[in-house]
């Protein structure tokens, strides 16, 4: 797949804990993602954050949280990105969703 110029990024903000039917809730949209077609997507964990529960999670020792926030990335064209958000919506009970318009400069896979 090629993917340059203009192009929609979605970031799904999760709790780590959070679960579709039993598995990890960032997995479940990373596969989803993946069975879609999409460019790609990545998983990012976070070391501190808070959200609309305005509840502080962190990784600091004294008050090491066990769900902290963790951000999936997915970068593709406008029209997919855009059918994607309707599937992995209602998933999404807890978290932030959004949409932003990037420029993609580079996209190149292992032996491309």
């Amino acid at each position: 797949m090629t993917l340059e110029g203009p192009a929609r990024r979605l970031t799904i903000v999760v709790g780590e804990n959070d679960t579709w039917h039993g598995r990890p809730l960032y997995t479940e949209i990373v596969h989803r993602a993946h069975a879609a077609g999409l460019a790609g997507a990545s998983v990012f964990r976070g070391i501190e954050g808070f959200g609309a529960s305005n509840h502080i999670h962190t990784t600091r020792i004294l008050s090491l949280s066990e769900d902290l926030p963790v951000a999936v990335v997915i970068v593709d064209r406008a029209e997919p990105v855009h059918r994607f958000v309707d599937e992995v919506a209602p998933l999404v009970e807890e978290g932030l969703i959004t949409l932003a318009d990037v420029e993609v400069v580079r996209y190149v896979g292992r032996g491309s």
